[in-house]
């Protein structure tokens, strides 16, 4: 019986080929992946510059007229309408933590610390992590659908075929306002998320109400209230930026509207989790 060298030499010729294939598909696959991520992040970067350029012009020069009352529409959109879903969200954390660390502060004897650790945990950050991702569904998807669904519709182009710029029509107003009511929503957060701690450390806990608001007065400091603020106005942009942008680059019709809803959705709370972990670190480094 003779060998045949050609057939025996085939098989690890072609294991190898497929090897070297699946590396390069692979290694292809992450490029395009990291050149789709660099792209999306150089396109919210030129939006946000096309909409600083022109909330400039708006202010200073006579002949581009800032939209007032498209401004306070979108702030009533965005703010005033996400109140009572706040409040609720935030209600329900101030009762749960206070009663998730009583345990353990109670086996060592420091039951009254439970307003410390609410109040500080909300003002620097619960309360505008958790607005920033309630808004995110509640404004964030509600301005991504609108404005994909003005794409699809070519509304945009008619702005266009009339001299108005989209940026300034419609992205300026949506911006400002949502960065602005963010922090109101905040401050409301803050407040409501203390009262819930109040209240379950009052009726559960045993902790009388005015030894609760003394240690909450003590606890908290201004740094405590502008790093968490801070953080609101950030976060309130990045959820504008990102709603606008997907819906204004949607493709493929009424499901492309869907699409980009949720993944404005999605992107907006790891981009508020991500920029609150950065901007912690840093506040810690500088004893903020």
């Amino acid at each position: 019986m003779s060998d045949n060298p050609t057939a025996n030499s085939n098989q690890p010729r072609s294991l190898a080929s497929r090897s070297v294939s699946s590396i390069g598909a692979l290694a292809e696959h992450r490029i395009t992946k990291l050149h789709a991520s660099v792209s999306h992040v150089g396109g919210l970067a030129q939006l946000l510059g096309l909409t600083l350029g022109w909330t400039w012009r708006s202010i200073f020069h006579s002949g581009v007229r800032l939209r007032k009352k498209a401004f306070i529409e979108q702030m009533v959109r965005i703010g005033v309408e996400s109140i009572a879903i706040v409040v609720l969200v935030q209600a329900f954390i101030g009762c749960i933590l206070a009663l998730q660390i009583a345990p353990t502060l109670e086996r060592y004897g420091q039951i009254d610390k439970v307003a410390d650790i609410v109040a500080i945990a909300i003002v620097r950050e619960l309360g505008p992590m958790l607005t920033a991702i309630v808004l995110s569904g509640f404004a964030g998807a509600s301005i991504a659908a609108e404005i994909a669904a003005m794409v699809e519709s070519e509304e945009i182009k008619a702005l266009r075929a009339h001299a108005l710029d989209p940026i300034h029509f419609l992205i300026v107003p949506r911006f400002w306002a949502s960065m602005l009511m963010i922090v109101g929503l905040t401050v409301i957060a803050n407040v409501v998320g203390m009262c819930g701690g109040l209240v379950t450390a009052w009726g559960i806990l045993d902790i009388a109400p005015h030894t609760y608001i003394d240690a909450t007065q003590q606890a908290l400091v201004w740094s405590d209230l502008i790093t968490g603020l801070f953080k609101a106005a950030v976060f309130g942009g990045l959820v504008a930026m990102i709603a606008c942008y997907e819906g204004l680059n949607v493709r493929g019709g009424a499901a492309g509207v869907g699409r980009a809803t949720t993944v404005t959705v999605v992107k907006s709370i790891v981009a508020i989790i991500g920029t609150d972990a950065l901007f912690t670190a840093i506040f810690y480094t500088l004893g903020w």
